[in-house]
């Protein structure tokens, strides 16, 4: 059995510390996927229901297709990083060019949405649902390969600390979406008044920096082989526990497995309902900049994920997830109650 706290007493034969710098490097594909899904999630459907004008079930619709293209698209390309061997590394290949499909075709969608809105057709409609997809596809090419990415260059007992800093930083590019909304928003309301063209490129010119800077700095082979080495001189993984990961799990291991899947599930289920109506609710229900009221949440998630890591590797994971979907479950519940009296 390995003897974790020995590894971080100070007369440890071999001491383990978070390199976080390296870390916020790694975290930089993690901050551009962030940055897109906020503001995916912001105004796409602002777009779908004030300029094409679905009704709220059709862009419901539309809305939840990212997440069912992910019930496919993100199992495939993570197995297919897992395979892939070239000279940049497994997961770097599918970083680029997924950032980068999706930086091009972003940057269509405000045009389509600025045609329709001067000459209503069903044929830009088509043409930007089409565009949508592909954009969803890229997006889902390379979500699984930059999550697991900081796993394949960070030591085991470390994960915990290292994916706070990582979801710290997809909160800070939340927040500077955000912030974005409301520079480019021409009415602290109606935020579907704004200049969507010059806000998707500028959102679009943040994600293309986050990629050059992540090429020029990263070196995943280079890291995950330093990585492996580190594993084996702090006795975290011996020839043994090498073994074992190859054989089969048992009854109890699939089971437990199987529940731990379908607690994901509904936890972005009902997460994920959410978010991608909360600018609607937010503008007609509670008659609030949608953008103001997230930064004020996405500032609590960067006081709190740092503290929450420390917290995980000390109780255990398990409690602390517990805790937050206790805390998630009462604070949409208040929301949902509150929402009702204000609207009246």
């Amino acid at each position: 059995m390995i003897n974790w706290s020995g590894l971080f007493n100070k007369g440890a034969k071999f001491a383990v510390k978070l390199n976080t710098k390296r870390t916020m490097l790694v975290g930089l594909a993690f901050l551009s996927i962030c940055i897109f899904w906020q503001m995916y999630d912001s105004v796409m459907t602002l777009i779908l229901t004030d300029t094409f004008h679905l009704n709220e079930t059709i862009a419901g619709a539309v809305m939840a297709a990212d997440n069912v293209l992910a019930l496919f698209l993100l199992p495939l390309f993570g197995a297919l990083s897992d395979k892939t061997n070239t000279r940049i590394g497994r997961r770097m290949p599918y970083i680029i060019g997924g950032t980068a499909a999706a930086v091009i075709l972003m940057n269509l969608l405000p045009v389509l949405d600025n045609a329709y809105a001067a000459s209503p057709s069903p044929l830009i409609l088509g043409l930007f649902i089409a565009v949508l997809a592909l954009l969803l596809v890229a997006m889902g090419v390379y979500r699984s390969p930059a999550v697991a990415l900081m796993p394949d260059v960070t030591l085991k007992p470390l994960r915990s600390k290292a994916n706070a800093v990582i979801n710290l930083m997809g909160s800070a590019g939340g927040i500077l979406v955000l912030v974005l909304g409301m520079v480019f928003a021409t009415s602290a309301v109606r935020n579907s008044l704004m200049s969507y063209t010059a806000y998707f490129a500028v959102i679009a010119a943040i994600m293309l920096a986050a990629l050059v800077v992540f090429m020029l700095t990263v070196r995943e082979p280079e890291w995950a082989r330093e990585m492996q080495a580190q594993s084996v001189a702090a006795g975290v993984e011996n020839a043994e526990e090498a073994a074992h990961r190859e054989r089969k799990l048992s009854v109890d291991e699939v089971r437990s497995l199987i529940f731990l899947l379908l607690s994901i599930v509904l936890w972005f289920f009902g997460y994920n309902a959410v978010t991608s109506k909360y600018s609607v609710y937010a503008s007609n229900i509670l008659h609030k900049d949608y953008n103001l009221t997230l930064i004020i949440a996405q500032a609590a998630a960067i006081i709190s994920y740092l503290p929450v890591g420390f917290i995980a590797s000390r109780v255990g994971r398990k409690k602390t997830i517990l805790a937050g979907v206790v805390m998630l479950t009462a604070a949409f519940t208040t929301a949902s109650n509150s929402g009702s009296g204000w609207s009246r």
